[in-house]
């Protein structure tokens, strides 16, 4: 699909068929995720600008990149974008950090926003929007709609599994947001759960099931 990137790397897909087993606890969950995230994390920000800087090693001077411009942002759509907002400030420690907070209308299914927390500047950060799942496409829609309204123009999604649904709505709604996924699944269910899935990712972190 245009406008979406399949990270299949053998270790993603390893540990997500670990993660996708419904005997595995909330703290081993926790910790694949946590991996997951890094290794999705170095595709993701494969593009990020660079400039060189004149710097010392203990042999010589020379001149060496870094990245350019203000620090990125991660958006954690909450509760369950924590878990991949957390391996990912791992690997990039100085970004900036946002919080949507939204639930799904048991009737509607519709997002509804609850909180929203950004930093400045929006408008000069690659804003990296995360949720683990995504299923209708309703929530990360409403995410990335509020974070626009805030001022980010470069804004990329990802989430560790997709449904073909919320693929197809997210890319209309959004058109100019690149989705990254480490596996598109079968459908959504009656019930809006993604179908094989690994059931609800917030329950499953947080070990509320």
């Amino acid at each position: 699909m245009d406008g979406v990137t399949l990270i299949d790397h053998p270790l993603i897909k390893h540990k997500l068929t670990i993660m996708r087993k419904k005997q595995t606890p909330s703290p081993l969950f926790r910790a694949l995720l946590r991996e997951i995230s890094l290794l999705m994390g170095y595709e993701v920000t494969r593009h990020l600008p660079l400039e060189n800087v004149d710097i010392e090693t203990p042999i010589t001077a020379m001149s060496a990149p870094k990245l350019a411009g203000r620090k990125m942002c991660i958006f954690s759509i909450l509760r369950a974008g924590e878990g991949l907002a957390q391996g990912l400030l791992d690997l990039i420690p100085g970004a900036r950090v946002g919080h949507v907070g939204l639930y799904r209308d048991p009737k509607d299914l519709k997002a509804v926003e609850y909180y929203f927390k950004a930093p400045t500047h929006l408008d000069q950060r690659f804003s990296l929007v995360v949720d683990p799942m995504l299923a209708t496409g309703n929530s990360a829609i409403a995410a990335l709609t509020r974070i626009k309204k805030a001022g980010a123009k470069e804004i990329t999604f990802l989430c560790l599994l997709a449904a073909p649904e919320g693929l197809k709505a997210l890319r209309a709604a959004h058109p100019d947001v690149h989705i990254f996924t480490a596996a598109i699944d079968e459908k959504l269910n009656e019930k809006s759960y993604i179908v094989p899935g690994l059931g609800d990712a917030g329950d499953r972190i947080f070990g509320t099931l």
